[in-house]
C-alpha cells in the first residue's frame, strides 16, 4: 500500500512538472514571437484607407496572425482593424484562459461592432485554438452585419482545424448578411520548428496570391 502511494505521487509530480514545462515553453515562445512579430507590424496600416473597399479585421496573441493580416492589406490596399481580448493577454493566466476558452463562441472585445457599411469584402483573420477559430473572431462574426460584404476566413494554425468548425462560421456569417465566403489557412508548424514570418507570408502568396475560392 505505501509503496503503491509513493508511486502514484511519483507519477502525479511528473505530470505536473511536464505540464508546468510545457506552459513555461508555450508562454516564453509567444513572448519572443510577440518582440519578433512587432519589428514587423506597421501600426500605420491600421490608421485607415479613405479609398479603401476591403477591410481587414483580426485577432492575434502573439502577433503571427497579425502579421499575416498586415500582409493581406498590403495585397488589397486595406484599412487593417485590430480586436483586443484583454482576457487573453500573453502570460500564463491568457494562455490557461485562452485553452480554457478556446472552443468558446463567446468573448470580451473591442471593439466589438465596427461600421462595415463602405466595405465590399471583410476579411476576418485569428488564429486557431483546439481546431477552431479563437473565440474573439467568432465574438466580432456574431456581433456585426455583413450584408451584401464577401466574407474571407484567414487563420493561422500549429496542428490542424476542423471543417465543421469552419462550415459554422460561414454559416454564421451568412446569416449575418454575407453573399459569399472563403477560407485561407497556413499551417506554421508546431511551436519550437514554425514557418518563420517572411515563410509565413511566402506560403500565403503562393497558395492564395490571385486565387479565388469564394462558395
Amino acid at each position: 500500500m505505501k509503496w503503491a502511494l509513493i508511486t502514484s505521487l511519483g507519477l502525479a509530480l511528473t505530470i505536473l512538472l511536464s505540464a508546468l514545462a510545457v506552459a513555461l515553453f508555450v508562454t516564453v515562445t509567444e513572448k519572443n514571437q510577440l518582440e519578433d512579430n512587432s519589428k514587423l507590424l506597421n501600426d500605420n496600416a491600421a490608421v485607415g484607407i479613405k479609398s479603401a473597399k476591403t477591410v481587414v479585421i483580426v485577432f492575434s496573441r502573439s502577433g503571427n496572425t497579425h502579421v499575416l493580416a498586415n500582409h493581406i492589406a498590403s495585397l488589397h490596399n486595406a484599412d487593417v482593424k485590430v480586436i483586443a481580448a484583454e482576457d487573453y493577454a500573453l502570460g500564463l493566466p491568457g494562455w490557461i484562459r485562452a485553452l480554457y476558452d478556446a472552443r468558446s463562441h463567446i468573448a470580451s472585445i473591442i471593439p466589438e461592432a465596427l461600421n462595415l457599411q463602405r466595405y465590399d469584402t471583410v476579411y476576418l483573420g485569428s488564429p486557431i485554438w483546439l481546431y477552431s477559430p479563437a473565440p474573439p473572431i467568432w465574438q466580432f462574426a456574431k456581433s456585426n452585419t455583413f450584408t451584401n460584404k464577401h466574407v474571407v476566413l484567414f487563420n493561422t494554425f500549429n496542428s490542424k482545424f476542423e471543417q465543421g468548425f469552419i462550415d459554422e462560421f460561414e454559416s454564421l456569417v451568412k446569416q449575418n448578411g454575407a453573399v459569399s465566403f472563403s477560407h485561407q489557412a497556413i499551417n506554421r508548424g508546431r511551436m519550437g520548428n514554425q514557418l518563420s514570418p517572411q515563410n509565413m507570408l511566402d506560403a500565403y502568396d503562393k497558395l492564395y496570391q490571385g486565387v479565388s475560392n469564394e462558395s
